[in-house]
């Protein structure tokens, strides 16, 4: 058994700020676990699947993603899940808030459920679970106030493979061309 996520990831240039943000978390505030995955807005949580069925998993995403269109993502300022987590917002389209639940009703036919059924707030993390909670108020008094902006295209879902120590990109899955 492996485990798995599937996300979103920005293009590389909103990937290499965000990826600067995390170290710029781990130098000032000792919080580097984010850093054990790419720059990313979670679709699917992490999830058990059998090593010999993996190719099962990645033919359905891809059967999955070639019916969907790219969507439009928004990221804006800086927001927190108190006491441990800052992230990058998201804003909440219809788009992405429905590529997310379509994604989850799919997958849930191969037997994969998120059994603490969260609600889905998407975001991209920059610190995390190793942010104590005092770094964190000094972090947020720095950080809520912040600005930051993207508008990107994504036009592709990924599979992240856990390999012991981080997440890597396993495989991506583009979404149909629009003509």
């Amino acid at each position: 058994m492996s485990r798995f996520f599937v996300a979103l990831l920005p293009p590389q240039p909103i990937q290499d700020c965000a990826n600067e943000i995390k170290q710029y978390f781990a130098d000032r505030y000792a919080s580097s676990e984010a850093q054990k995955s790419p720059p990313h807005i979670t679709l699917q949580p992490p999830f058990e699947w059998a090593d010999s069925n993996v190719s099962l998993l990645e033919d359905s995403l891809n059967k999955f993603a070639s019916s969907r269109e790219s969507i439009s993502v928004t990221l804006h300022n800086f927001a927190a899940f108190v006491p441990r987590v800052i992230y990058i917002d998201v804003v909440q389209s219809p788009e992405l808030m429905d590529l997310q639940a379509d994604l989850i009703a799919y997958v849930e036919k191969l037997g994969i459920i998120d059994t603490q059924n969260r609600s889905f707030t998407p975001h991209l993390t920059v610190a995390f679970r190793d942010l104590t909670k005092q770094n964190f108020k000094i972090a947020w008094r720095e950080f809520v106030a912040r600005q930051l902006h993207f508008e990107f295209k994504c036009d592709r879902l990924t599979l992240l493979l856990h390999d012991g120590k981080r997440w890597n990109v396993k495989t991506e899955f583009s979404f149909m061309c629009k003509s």
